[in-house]
């Protein structure tokens, strides 16, 4: 099979968001295109007793995978609860939801966030979550490889996740000395993004090195991707792929449609609590309550 090249090598940037959360942006704005139908990547750091008060969104799906530690989370819909380490909540937001995300304990919570769009005849569907816990997320090893089936297939092995738009989330480990080769499918958009160590990513005589923090957008050409961890610590990595919408994005924070007029109207319809927003006028998150 033939690697697809690394077109570009970014570094994460830092910045604040929420109350008292360290974001550091993977994947932003910048490269919507580029990743269609990926529209940003954060992994962030929530230090007690701080996070992400109430706030909406509408027309993507939001993906939070938590690497350490513990989070709450809860929404206007009455779902609540806790992610912990290794967990995975996949979030529809369609055409409408409010919900708050913040720390638990003592413990700072870890992790990664992804957005996905959603193709405009999925964008005005009711809201829903699935969540998978830890233990239930598919693993699977060879030769010194360990995958995370979070989305999708890879050494064998699939996940249960439902996935509107059809989405490739693998998180793998690889030991000194291994070589990996993972199909992509044609027509896809894919990047990685290196959590820990570092390996070379690409083609024969055309690897890049790849570091933790930093993110790596790949060529479309190709049929796989080709990464080789040629030092002692291991390297952990995501890569994503998804395929493509080809539809215009109109993005004005929360808030992700196809056209101007549709995003006035999102933000309209927030604001009233109308079309999707109706249970907002009257919810409040308890971390909202306790902390008035």
């Amino acid at each position: 099979m033939t690697s697809r090249s690394v077109l570009t090598v970014s570094e994460s940037v830092e910045q604040s968001e929420g109350e008292g959360t360290i974001i550091k942006r993977c994947l932003g704005e910048d490269v919507t295109d580029t990743v269609d139908p990926f529209l940003m990547l954060d992994e962030f750091i929530v230090n007690p007793p701080t996070g992400f008060p109430d706030h909406p969104h509408r027309g993507f799906e939001l993906v939070s995978y938590i690497l350490q530690g513990t989070g709450q989370h809860e929404d206007f819909m009455g779902h609540k609860g806790k992610l912990k380490t290794g967990d995975v909540q996949w979030l529809t937001a369609g055409r409408g939801i409010i919900h708050c995300e913040w720390s638990h304990g003592e413990e700072k919570a870890h992790g990664l966030q992804l957005w996905i769009n959603l193709a405009k005849k999925e964008k005005m569907q009711e809201p829903s979550i699935q969540e998978i816990v830890a233990e239930n997320i598919p693993v699977s090893s060879k030769e010194g490889i360990e995958v995370k089936v979070i989305a999708g297939e890879a050494f064998g092995v699939k996940s249960k996740i439902r996935t509107r738009t059809p989405t490739l989330y693998l998180h793998f480990t690889m030991n000194e000395g291994t070589t990996l080769n993972h199909p992509i499918p044609q027509g896809w958009n894919s990047f990685v993004h290196v959590l820990s160590g570092k390996a070379l990513f690409g083609p024969e005589n055309k690897e890049k090195l790849v570091k933790s923090t930093q993110t790596a957008i790949l060529s479309s050409e190709g049929e796989c991707v080709k990464v080789q961890n040629q030092w002692s610590d291991p390297c952990s990595f995501i890569l994503l792929a998804g395929q493509p919408l080809n539809e215009p994005v109109a993005q004005q924070g929360p808030f992700v449609m196809n056209t101007e007029e549709e995003l006035f109207q999102a933000m309209d319809d927030y604001k009233s609590c109308a079309n999707g927003f109706e249970r907002g006028r009257s919810w409040q998150s308890s971390f909202l309550q306790s902390s008035s």
